[in-house]
């Protein structure tokens, strides 16, 4: 762990290294996790995730333990989560296992677009976009909430992962390599397959990809994932006093209503650095030279 200076106090918070604490996390998730996970898992808001990546990312525990300990706990009643909740489960882990294959025969695939039509993608070059991103300075809600929490605690909500990742890749027009490398720098989970082969997918280029078309909307996501604003008032409390009517997009709500809620956009909290329609608009105009003939 680092400690000049130890940047990595937050962690402590969320994460308990070694195989006790993989242990700990797992009894943890059967009992308050597991249960609704299906429906849940997609909420940041809500404690529905195994947040079990890190310690699969060290060795501390096996994909195949994590498979049969979360199916014999359904068979045996020790949890209550439903056939479905745990299927859900395995899928997820297959779908780390199917990176693993992807990085074996693609070695590659952190840096190479794995469909070699995406190679003469007109990507923007702005650092200042860039640093937005990563300090959670974006404008959108939503956005800003997932880069905080993955600057604070080292981890970030799956969910969120791909609104964040769909956002720089999109919204910005900027190479998911840039967002690949800065994730492989913070992310304490931060896998060599499932890293590269996820930055891929929501790019459009990787294998089985989210297709081009397929445009994040941050203002909708955070309605329908965060409704009570809980996560995003949690990782950017300056917004914590806006009514959840206006908490996703706070450049719509009233001066009167910014104001009783302490915020100054562009001074307290930033104004979006992009419009939502106008860049959606942008990167399918780009995207659309890779499109398969």
């Amino acid at each position: 762990m680092p400690t000049k200076p130890d940047w990595s106090k937050g962690f402590g918070k969320v994460f308990t290294p070694g195989e006790k604490g993989a242990q700990a996390r797992l009894t943890k998730f059967l009992h308050k996790g597991l249960k609704g996970y299906a429906e849940l898992r997609d909420r940041p808001d809500l404690d529905n995730t195994s947040q079990m990546s890190p310690y699969l990312r060290f060795g501390e525990i096996s994909p195949l333990q994590l498979y049969h300990t979360v199916r014999t706990a359904r068979e045996s009643g020790e949890t209550d989560a439903s056939q479905k909740d745990v299927e859900i489960f395995c899928k997820e882990l297959g779908w780390r296992e199917f990176s693993y294959a992807l990085l074996y025969h693609y070695p590659d695939l952190a840096t190479k677009n794995f469909q070699p039509r995406f190679d003469d993608f007109k990507w923007r070059t702005t650092n200042t976009a860039l640093k937005q991103w990563q300090r959670g300075l974006t404008g959108y809600p939503i956005v800003d909430a997932g880069m905080r929490q993955l600057w604070e605690t080292g981890w970030m909500h799956n969910r969120v992962r791909m609104v964040v990742a769909s956002f720089l890749i999109k919204h910005l027009l900027i190479d998911w390599r840039d967002g690949e490398q800065w994730f492989w720098d913070t992310l304490v989970d931060a896998d060599p397959a499932n890293n590269a082969a996820s930055w891929q997918w929501v790019a459009g280029s990787g294998a089985d990809a989210s297709p081009y078309f397929r445009v994040f909307n941050p203002i909708l996501q955070g309605v329908k994932f965060d409704p009570k604003g809980d996560y995003v008032r949690r990782f950017v409390p300056e917004l914590k006093n806006l009514p959840n009517k206006y908490l996703h997009q706070p450049w719509i709500a009233p001066e009167n209503i910014l104001e009783e809620a302490g915020i100054e956009l562009g001074k307290t909290y930033p104004k979006p650095i992009v419009d939502h329609d106008a860049a959606r608009t942008r990167a399918l105009s780009a995207y659309k030279d890779t499109r398969a003939a």
